[in-house]
């Protein structure tokens, strides 16, 4: 576990040595970062905490939620861009888009959150060139609540073919992961909420039963059918009620279009937003969650709501 290295921390160290002052130092992606010893008041059995740097690309309203292009974190993930939380305002204020900044990223089991933010300089975005990949994609329009979702193929857990039109007459919930998303705040928690919601639902003597949960992988050059279905075993998942599907890149960006899921690959690691996606019995959009604050209460009611639509139903647009 590492802590970051303030002006502060420099300047008693300079101080001690019978020296004054502390320079900044520019950013240097990737620059190793010396550990150090957590203080007492940061150490748990059940956080990890890593040490590093980045540029800050977003800060979301309310304060809480940046979107961070920040450098590898050894013995932990590789460098990405990702929208991290903060549990106060006050590690945010002030910052913008340029900002070049050192924070701690704190990790339990199932939370992550950055803290001990520090700007130490700021970058012009011509220096920040996007290093997002170049791939082919269907020409697809954003789907509005009410359409029809078109068909698309898959393959599932078992290599076996799906089609999304085999469900229809079932309303769907559909998220989006990869198997090696690193912090638990993104696919972990999808998938913890899926399993939280397919365990309710099968604890509802009246639910209805014409149902099923889809988890698309965004990565299906890593996530082969066996792979997903190991993944998809972590959350003791039944395959008659939750498939997780892989497939042609093609066809999963094109999906993801219409949804407004987004995945891109910096340095070829994915980085992507969070959308959970409701279809009702009759193929149309119902809803579309954004984000990871939804809970398993809110994904049952509208998987309820979405099962009760008859198949036949003509939903204006």
């Amino acid at each position: 576990m590492f802590v970051l290295k303030t002006c502060f921390l420099a300047a008693l160290l300079l101080a001690l040595a019978g020296m004054t002052g502390c320079t900044p130092q520019a950013w240097e992606p990737n620059a190793p970062i010396s550990p150090q010893p957590l203080t007492p008041s940061t150490v748990s059995t059940n956080v990890e905490t890593y040490g590093t740097r980045g540029v800050v690309e977003e800060i979301f309203p309310g304060g809480l939620k940046a979107r961070i292009r920040h450098e590898a974190i050894p013995n932990y993930m590789p460098a990405m861009t990702m929208d991290l939380d903060a549990k106060s305002t006050n590690e945010l204020v002030g910052l913008k888009s340029g900002d070049v900044i050192t924070f701690r990223l704190n990790v339990t089991d199932d939370d992550a959150w950055i803290d001990q933010v520090n700007k130490v300089g700021a970058q012009s975005p011509t220096e920040l060139p996007s290093r997002r990949s170049v791939r082919i994609v269907k020409d697809v329009e954003p789907l509005e609540i009410g359409d029809r979702v078109p068909d698309y193929s898959f393959t599932n857990q078992f290599g076996q073919a799906v089609n999304l039109a085999a469900f229809r007459g079932k309303a769907l919930a559909i998220s989006f992961i990869f198997t090696t998303c690193p912090l638990p705040t993104f696919c972990p928690r999808m998938s913890l909420n899926l399993a939280k919601a397919l365990e309710k639902l099968k604890g509802m003597p009246d639910a209805p039963q014409n149902w099923h949960l889809l988890s698309i992988t965004i990565d299906p050059e890593v996530d082969k059918p066996a792979v997903l279905k190991h993944y998809a075993e972590r959350y003791n998942y039944n395959p008659d009620r939750w498939s997780f599907l892989t497939g042609d890149l093609l066809e999963i960006t094109a999906i993801t279009e219409q949804f407004g899921q987004t995945f891109w690959r910096e340095a070829n690691i994915i980085n992507h937003n969070l959308r959970t996606v409701i279809v009702d019995a009759s193929g149309r959009l119902q809803k579309i969650i954004p984000g990871n604050e939804w809970n398993a209460d809110e994904l049952v009611e509208e998987l309820i709501k979405a099962a009760k639509v008859p198949t036949d139903a003509t939903v204006a647009k």
